[in-house]
């Protein structure tokens, strides 16, 4: 085992750790704190929330949650593969094409369910 091959990704590690400790540290003593009661109560969104603490969320939050997610992870393969589009050829338009063809299918299935419906 070679340390010149994993030497940068050693410093790498050491650096992101001290600069994330460094601005943690100076924003704990450089920071303001005057804590009061009306700052320590729990709020949403910027208001005051309201209801109990333990409140179940509808099943609705969590799958526009998932679907965000497939959504954002298609962006994901769907960019890199547009960088490559010239090289990969037709075998690369066709394996995309199948991949956005799920996706699809995916989304119709969700749409058709009343996923996308979101109802108070």
């Amino acid at each position: 085992m070679h340390v010149q091959t994993y030497a940068p990704m050693f410093m790498l590690f050491v650096a992101a750790t001290a600069i994330a400790t460094l601005f943690f540290t100076l924003a704990t003593v450089l920071g303001p704190s005057k804590p009061s009661a009306e700052k320590s109560l729990p709020f949403e969104c910027g208001s005051d929330s309201d209801g109990a603490q333990h409140v179940r969320l509808s099943v609705k939050f969590y799958l526009t949650a998932i679907l965000f997610v497939v959504f954002d992870i298609e962006s994901v393969f769907v960019y890199p593969w547009a960088i490559q589009f010239r090289s990969l050829g037709w075998m690369g338009l066709a394996s995309m094409m199948g991949f956005l063809l799920v996706i699809l299918v995916g989304l119709v299935y969700a749409w058709k369910k009343g996923a996308l419906e979101w109802e108070t």
